[in-house]
This record gives structure tokens, sequence and C-alpha cells, in this order.
């Protein structure tokens, strides 16, 4: 109950603050891609404005989990708010599962509502309903929860700038650590050992980019959704554990 109560508030209190705007930059995007990519493309306009619009999600969502997540916690703690929420009934554990409660319901409204304007687009274009954008956004929005319980780690304990830096940077290697690892395979020992490391502590985030596919329609298997989802859940449950051991155990005086 009182995880739902901060949730509640943490939702309204985002989306008073940016989540419009977000909305409104991706349709105006999108819209603009349609019109100008229409007189440029041959017979590649869908195609184009389909993988455009995902990358465009993936791009807000990676915005909203990382620079909404990391100050979260830290506004309470800068304006000390804080001590005015632990004072009362309300355990770290149900602050921290609330706050990531409502930050993961705002990314999931964000890329919803971007999701229908660009399958609104893509209708428009062809003619058709691509129902594979929606399976592409729904494992954008699960590697969204993996990026906002990790953005929600490092803000509770590091600093604004810190947090942003560390967030974004395991975006990054996370979305390439198959390469990565490949490139360690032919170095020396202790670059492999340190490549294998960073592939299986890192999260893959290259399993949740299913954009080509599709968008070139080629078929993906149910049993794949199932276990990238899977495995968002769990990466995402062991990151929110420790945090919620570091929050926990962190003294704020």
């Amino acid at each position: 109950m009182k995880i739902t109560v901060i949730a509640s508030n943490t939702f309204r209190e985002i989306i008073r603050d940016r989540i419009l705007y977000n909305i409104l930059i991706f349709a105006v995007i999108i819209i603009c891609s349609t019109v100008l990519l229409g007189k440029l493309s041959i017979g590649e306009h869908l195609k184009i404005v389909e993988d455009m619009g995902l990358s465009a999600i993936e791009l807000f969502g990676v915005l909203i989990s990382i620079f909404v997540g990391i100050s979260l916690v830290h506004k309470e703690i800068d304006k000390k708010t804080i001590y005015t929420i632990i004072s009362k009934p309300v355990s770290r554990h149900e602050f921290i599962l609330g706050k990531l409660t409502g930050l993961i319901l705002i990314v999931f409204t964000n890329i919803a509502i971007m999701s229908i304007v660009l399958l609104l687009m893509s209708w428009i274009i062809s003619g058709d309903i691509h129902l594979g954008l929606l399976m592409a956004s729904f494992l954008i929005f699960l590697e969204m929860v993996i990026i906002t319980s990790i953005a929600i780690l490092f803000s509770s304990f590091s600093t604004p700038f810190l947090s942003t830096l560390f967030s974004l940077a395991i975006f990054i290697i996370g979305t390439a650590t198959t390469d990565i690892r490949n490139l360690g395979l032919k170095a020396s020992p202790a670059a492999k050992l340190l490549t294998d490391l960073l592939y299986y502590i890192l999260p893959n985030l290259d399993n949740f980019d299913i954009k080509l596919q599709v968008v070139y329609s080629k078929p993906i298997e149910p049993s794949y959704i199932w276990w990238v989802t899977v495995y968002s859940i769990l990466y995402s449950a062991v990151i929110t554990t420790l945090t919620l051991l570091i929050f926990g155990k962190r003294d704020f005086k």
C-alpha cells in the first residue's frame, strides 16, 4: 500500500515536469522524418520511418530512465525531504520500490504513447497495421526497466553527475558486450578475462534489439520473447536488491 502511494506520487510528480515534452518532441521527429524521407527514399520509405521511429523510442526511453531516475532519490536527499519521509512509518525499502515503480510506469506510458504514434504513421504510409512494431517496443521497455534499475542503484549512493556517467557507460557497453567479448578472444589472456567479466556481469542489451527483424518482417520466435522477458526481470531484480542493501545502510547525516 505504501509502495503504491509513493509510486503514484512519483508518477504524478514526473508527468507534470517532462513527459508531455518528450512525447511532443517524438511526434515532431516522426512527422518530420515521414515528410522528408518520403521525398529522399525510393521504395524504402516505410522501413526507414519505422527504423527511425523505434530508434527514437529507445533514445527517449534511455533519456527518461537515466536523467529522471538519477534525480528521483538525489532530489529527496538534496532537499532534505528524505528525513521527513523516513521519520514516518515508511521503510527505506518501500521508498526505493515506490520510486522505482513510479518511474517504470512513466517509462511504460511514454513508450506506449510513442509506439501508438509510430503505429499510426506506419498505417498511414502502408495502409496496414504492423503489430511487430509493438513487439519491438515491448522489448525496448524491458531494456529500459534494466536501465531504470541501474540508474536508481547509482543514485542511491553517488552524485547525479557520476550516476549519469556510470549509467550511460553501462548502456553503451551493454549494447556491445558481444562485440567486445569477440574482440577479447583475439587479444591477450588478461584482456580476454576482462572482456569475459564485462560480458557476464553487465547486461547484454543487444538481446533487446529486434528493430531490423521487425522492420524487414523477419520471423521472431515467441520463446525468444519469453527468454528476454525473464532475463530482464531477473537482472532488474538483482540490481534492485543491491540498491535496497546499499540504501538501507546509507547514512544521511
